[in-house]
């Protein structure tokens, strides 16, 4: 299996926690439900472009969808340490989601950096 399957496979993975994670939070009462609806759609859409990007019609319209994805990742990031300093969700819970929203933000950020100034 390649790096970059590997990679999408990890994508669909990642993809799946986030939503378990919405689902659990939607159960609950207030504001943890307006929460997990935006990280939801930032931290599903990180695949989401991820996938567009490899039917991309050009390198700039490659990079246009991991730029988007970089974005999804930064801002899923920001979403799950908005749950944890406001307590809704202990930090212990989700502590390997948020390792892996910051290591997919560095392999975006790398992919990019590549592309734009190959080697």
């Amino acid at each position: 299996m390649t790096n970059e399957k590997r990679y999408l496979r990890s994508q669909i993975s990642f993809s799946v926690r986030i939503v378990k994670l919405c689902q659990f939070l939607d159960d609950k009462p207030g504001v943890a439900r307006t929460l997990a609806q935006q990280l939801l759609r930032s931290g599903t859409s990180i695949g989401a472009n991820v996938e567009e990007a490899q039917a991309a019609q050009s390198k700039a319209d490659f990079i246009s969808k991991l730029m988007i994805a970089l974005k999804e990742s930064r801002e899923t990031q920001y979403w799950l340490r908005l749950l944890i300093a406001s307590e809704i969700v202990p930090q212990e819970k989700i502590s390997q989601l948020q390792s892996e929203a910051e290591e997919l933000t560095k392999i975006l950020g790398a992919i990019i950096i590549s592309t734009k100034n190959p080697i």
